[in-house]
Order: structure tokens, then C-alpha cells, then sequence
């Protein structure tokens, strides 16, 4: 699939398909990088997942911030129910929590990812969340609208 055929649901770009993470990601997304002074040591990336991708559970040790900017998406630390992400919603994750995030079973879905603390940050990936996992997440959250 290239960038033509990927539904515009923000006004961010797209970006190169993300090959280098794909073994962390269920389904297919795209990585854009929107800063690149270093010394402002703030990276922001949009990125873009296909109906159903997600990411791995994964921790980062110094947190992380998503704001949904198209599209619905979902969002579940461990142990906790699900969220269901729309455009302007912002989640922070504190250091260290085991979360996964990605697009609704039949949905887009776009957010802007913040590295928090980058200097010391590390991303620590670890399994996939199971379809059965997904599925019950994914119920729980849409169904709360």
C-alpha cells in the first residue's frame, strides 16, 4: 500500500512506512517525523496505523505523550480497561508503564507521539497483544463513545 491510497484523517503528513519498527507492530503503519532540531531535544513523530495495527506492549523510561489527531484509535495500560482515542484527546504515560496503542478494529487512526525526557528515555519492547486481547479491548472501548 503506498501514501495515495492511505486516507488523509489529519492535516500532518503521512511519512515512509515504518520498516524499522514493523516486528513491533501488528498491521502495517507509517512514521513521519515533525521536529529535527536536535537541541531542542523534543522528538515528535506522527504515526499512522491501518484498521486494526498496533503496537506491541512496551514500556519507555521516561514516559510518553500521544495526542490523537485523526481517525479513532485505542489505548490500554495493563490491568486497565481500554480508552478509545478521537481527534484532541491526549494521553500521558508516566515511566515505565506497560501499554500498547494503535487504530480500532475498523478505523484509521493517527496520533502525534512525544518522547518525553529524551536524553534518558529507552523503549523497552515486549509481546504482541494477542487478537482475543485486542478484540475485548477494543469492545470495551468503542462501546463506551
Amino acid at each position: 500500500m503506498n501514501n495515495s491510497e492511505i486516507p488523509k484523517i489529519s492535516e500532518f503528513p503521512i511519512g515512509n512506512e515504518n520498516k524499522e519498527y514493523e516486528q513491533y507492530f501488528s498491521g502495517k503503519s507509517w512514521l513521519q517525523p515533525l521536529t529535527n532540531h536536535k537541541e531542542l531535544n523534543v522528538p515528535l513523530f506522527n504515526v499512522t496505523f491501518e484498521p486494526g495495527c498496533r503496537n506491541n506492549w512496551h514500556t519507555h523510561s521516561g514516559g510518553q505523550i500521544l495526542i490523537a489527531v485523526g481517525g479513532v484509535g485505542l489505548y490500554q495500560e495493563e490491568g486497565k480497561k481500554a480508552i478509545r482515542m478521537k481527534p484532541g484527546d491526549v494521553i500521558e504515560i508516566d515511566s515505565n508503564v506497560k501499554h500498547w496503542h494503535g487504530a480500532a478494529p475498523n478505523e484509521w487512526f493517527s496520533h502525534l507521539a512525544i518522547t518525553s525526557n529524551p536524553q534518558t528515555n529507552e523503549n523497552t519492547w515486549l509481546e504482541p497483544v494477542s487478537d482475543e486481547d485486542y478484540y475485548t479491548a477494543s469492545e470495551q472501548a468503542i462501546n463506551l463513545k
